[in-house]
């Protein structure tokens, strides 16, 4: 009677410890499909999962379409040119701005009064509370505008437009005077960092003119984007409504996007355990069996029952990994029938 009992106990021990472990497996595949499939719904609002290329990265096959960050010292190959001043700068974008000197108009608590100063539009004096001796010259002779390079690189990739126009930073350019063409030599001369058309530079007078420059300076960044091709350019489609990132320094992903969920780390590794340990539980639960010591047959329940729960989690998650588990739950099936119908 005690060995019948004795022997009943260990079989529901074996079965414990077996359910306990096929659970585990269960549970562990689960865990590591939802960590991936909340990271990859977060990192879609940002236009996909991210994949890290680091420094001097370089196009290969089958990162069309995929998101990548990238990190390094943009590479100017057609600097931009201000053809009318003769400017030309190693940046990726060169801004000119125009000024006039100008009468403006200042209301403190009613008081007014009028000073000269310079301004980067034309002041329209004509709506002065007093604009009798401050009127101003009208239109300007130049407008500022913008001027994009050509052609930026990092590593081996094309910046495309948006992610140029996102550079961070902005520098004073010196310009040079003598490269000026000779119409515009005869009006402008340098004084600090502008070319002014006045005839007295520490003295302006009314409708005198200046120009300047700034340019995005060259200087390591982090960016994010999307893969086409050769180019590097902003995901349209990402739920955002930005579909990039472009950070000075080497940024990690996570402090680029904080809202990304830290994703599981060594998931490959995570999933080959999932199914050992199912596939332990199930070799437990057959050892109760007289004729079921099976370690193939194990192998197969344990591939069946992880394949099957981790199918369920990918569905609509991703085709890659939907089909990586239907075949393990294909190839567990196919294995547990071959040994189910093998003779003891």
């Amino acid at each position: 009677m005690d060995l019948h009992k004795g022997l009943s106990m260990r079989l529901l021990a074996l079965n414990v410890v077996g359910a306990v472990l096929v659970l585990a497996g269960v549970g562990l595949v689960a865990m590591t499909a939802r960590g991936l499939l909340n990271y990859r719904q977060a990192a879609s609002r940002h236009g996909g999962e991210v994949i890290e290329l680091g420094a001097d990265a370089q196009p290969q096959a089958g990162q069309h379409g995929f998101m990548a960050r990238v990190v390094g010292t943009p590479r100017v190959v057609e600097a931009p040119r201000d053809a009318e001043f003769n400017l030309r700068v190693d940046s990726p974008v060169l801004v000119r701005h125009v000024e006039m000197f100008q009468w403006r108009e200042i209301d403190i608590g009613g008081n007014v009064h009028y000073e000269l100063d310079w301004v980067d539009r034309p002041v329209d004096a004509s709506h002065f509370v007093n604009p009798r001796g401050h009127m101003n010259p009208g239109s300007f002779p130049l407008s500022g505008k913008q001027f994009d390079a050509g052609l930026v690189q990092m590593g081996g990739f094309r910046l495309g437009p948006v992610l140029i126009h996102a550079l961070p930073g902005s520098a004073r350019v010196t310009p040079d005077s003598a490269a000026l063409p000779e119409n515009l030599a005869a009006s402008f001369s340098r004084y600090h960092d502008y070319l002014v058309t006045s005839a007295h530079p520490g003295d302006p007078r009314l409708g005198d003119v200046r120009v300047s420059w700034d340019e995005v300076p060259l200087q390591q960044v982090t960016i994010v984007g999307r893969l086409d091709g050769d180019r590097l350019v902003a995901a349209a489609d990402a739920g955002d409504g930005k579909g990039y990132s472009v950070q000075v320094g080497d940024v990690s992903l996570l402090n680029m996007f904080p809202d990304l969920p830290v994703p599981p780390e060594f998931a490959l590794t995570w999933r080959i355990l999932a199914v050992l340990l199912a596939t332990l539980g199930a070799y437990v639960l057959l050892s109760t069996q007289r004729r079921r010591r099976d370690g193939l047959l194990a192998l197969g329940l344990g591939a069946l029952v992880v394949g099957s729960v981790a199918s369920v989690l990918w569905l609509g998650g991703g085709a890659p990994n939907l089909g990586g588990w239907l075949a393990v739950t294909l190839a567990g099936l196919l294995l547990v029938g071959w040994r189910l119908r093998r003779p003891d």
